[in-house]
């Protein structure tokens, strides 16, 4: 119970924090990933296990994304049924803007927590994947 309280309150403050960037937590994950993938693309049904959410769940919330410019849909040139989804330029850049307010509020979240502390509880919450 402890765990889930925390958990809803730091998504609170970061989902406050995102909201100055027009952006959820959500929104932010799925973005985050598709920065990572190679060229920025991802399979949809891929991304939907990314942000643990179903294939229809994943397609409501990249619905206002694309409407927006966030991201792109793409079609894969090898296989016509398979839906790639990739981050804009326009993405590319709230996402960069997004990390930089959140590692400042991460400084205030994690306040009064030394670094070997904040690695232990990686390494504790990496563990229980």
């Amino acid at each position: 119970m402890n765990l889930a309280s925390v958990q809803a309150q730091m998504l609170r403050k970061i989902d406050a924090q995102l909201s100055a960037h027009g952006i959820s937590f959500t929104e932010f994950l799925v973005m985050h990933h598709l920065y990572q993938a190679p060229n920025y693309t991802l399979r949809r049904v891929d991304l939907a296990d990314c942000v643990s959410l179903t294939a229809s769940g994943v397609t409501r919330l990249l619905l206002p994304m694309e409407k927006i410019h966030l991201i792109e849909k793409e079609q894969n040139p090898r296989d016509a049924r398979v839906s790639l989804v990739k981050l804009s330029d326009t993405g590319i850049e709230l996402l960069r803007d997004a990390l930089a307010s959140l590692n400042h509020g991460t400084e205030n979240l994690t306040r009064g927590i030394d670094d070997t502390q904040i690695e232990q509880l990686n390494q504790l919450l990496t563990s229980m994947r």
